[in-house]
């Protein structure tokens, strides 16, 4: 008598798929009093989180509230001092600074991604696709460019053909998603700040909100269509790059409280519950969406990044330091009061420009302190590089001594 196997597909891991959308210039408070049906859906299986944008206010790390500055703080899980845009020019990215595009396609060269875009510098200068700077990377799916084509999109005054591309760009995403499901992938959409721009806190404002939602359900559905039909494991992480000035709404670039105040939508099951009380940057969904994919950073870059992921523990917060008499006094909130911190010590800066720094480890300490003084009197330099490794990982702090 043949014996017969069946296969328990549910016992199966269930491949893990990845999606962030930026919708531009949305400050918190307008997201929390327009109606967004579709995120509020997606907060309730996962969260609605607070979140800023800006780097540290009055710091080496404060960051200009403009768009592709935004973008590529989320795509490397870095600020500005460095990834080094700017503005929207774009003009010398430091792509030692990895994209979570480059470290999915190093580790996984076969898994597929892509990019759903209504501003073509998004794949070509922030991703850097083609680039010898970033080791070549190939997208495996575009659809961008389409600000260029003016017959199809002519260019009116009120910038009604940036919503057009926006749902062109939204219904190719969601299709594509439902046929193909990459495995990583971006969705941008840039009408909202077109309508900020031009009219500031407005009816027209609110209505780009609501349409935006809408166009956020498309891509919803076509998730749970995996989800349902293929039992695959999707992340969504949606958020947007800046707020808007106080006074009127039109304008953003500075470090007004608004303009800083951004918001996530995720349907992360697994926040750690000490995001839902200290507002995450828009670098900590970089390391979020690696943690889900299961992208393995290296500890060179770790050290670099800082993000952390909204999903993994947190044991310490707050890093700071100061130097004074020869010696740094390196400061921190701790969570986890019973683990043994390691600090480490580098006086140069060689990884921005592609090269290796040699790091010190300079110091065991308690969590629990909340302090350390290092004395640097055998280690002269009028900069520091201070990383912070705990159980949880590592966070990192610059000292500039001029």
């Amino acid at each position: 008598m043949a014996v017969g196997y069946i296969l328990n597909i549910s016992a199966q891991p269930r491949q893990k798929k990845a999606l962030f959308v930026i919708a531009d210039g949305i400050p918190a408070d307008v997201i929390e009093k327009v109606s967004t049906p579709a995120l509020d859906s997606i907060a309730k299986q996962g969260a609605y989180l607070h979140a800023h944008v800006g780097g540290e206010k009055d710091s080496y790390s404060q960051t200009p509230t403009i768009s592709a500055v935004g973008y590529n703080s989320l795509l490397t899980g870095t600020w500005v001092n460095k990834h080094n845009v700017w503005d929207n020019d774009i003009a010398a990215p430091i792509y030692s600074y990895w994209t979570i595009f480059r470290f999915f396609k190093n580790q996984y060269p076969d898994k597929k991604t892509a990019v759903f875009s209504t501003w073509l510098d998004n794949r070509t200068k922030l991703v850097g696709e083609g680039l010898t700077q970033t080791g070549n990377i190939k997208l495996d799916y575009h659809y961008d460019s389409l600000e260029y084509d003016t017959i199809r999109f002519p260019h009116d005054k009120e910038s009604n053909y940036t919503h057009q591309i926006d749902e062109e760009v939204i219904n190719t995403a969601a299709a594509y998603i439902r046929k193909e499901a990459p495995d990583l992938s971006w969705v941008y959409l840039e009408y909202t700040d077109d309508m900020g721009h031009r009219y500031g806190d407005s009816e027209q404002f609110y209505d780009a909100v609501k349409m935006m939602d809408d166009q956020v359900r498309r891509l919803w559905e076509a998730i749970q269509y995996r989800q349902n039909y293929f039992e695959e494991d999707w992340v969504i992480y949606i958020t947007t790059d800046h707020g808007r000035g106080a006074e009127t709404g039109k304008n953003h670039g500075g470090q007004s409280d608004r303009e800083r105040n951004t918001w996530i939508v995720t349907n992360e099951k697994k926040i750690n519950p000490f995001f839902k009380t200290h507002a995450p940057g828009i670098v900590d969904i970089m390391p979020s969406i690696a943690s889900h994919l299961g992208v393995n950073i290296p500890k060179e870059q770790l050290m670099e990044i800082d993000g952390v992921s909204l999903t993994g523990k947190v044991a310490a917060s707050d890093l700071n330091a100061t130097y004074a008499d020869k010696k740094l006094t390196v400061t921190w909130k701790p969570v986890d009061k019973k683990s043994v911190a390691k600090i480490w010590l580098a006086t140069t800066n060689e990884f921005k420009k592609g090269g290796n720094d040699a790091y010190t480890m300079v110091k065991q300490v308690p969590l629990s302190a909340g302090k350390a003084i290092i004395n640097v009197s055998t280690m002269p330099s009028e900069f520091y590089k201070i990383v912070l490794e705990t159980p949880a990982g590592f966070q990192n702090r610059w000292v500039n001594i001029k």
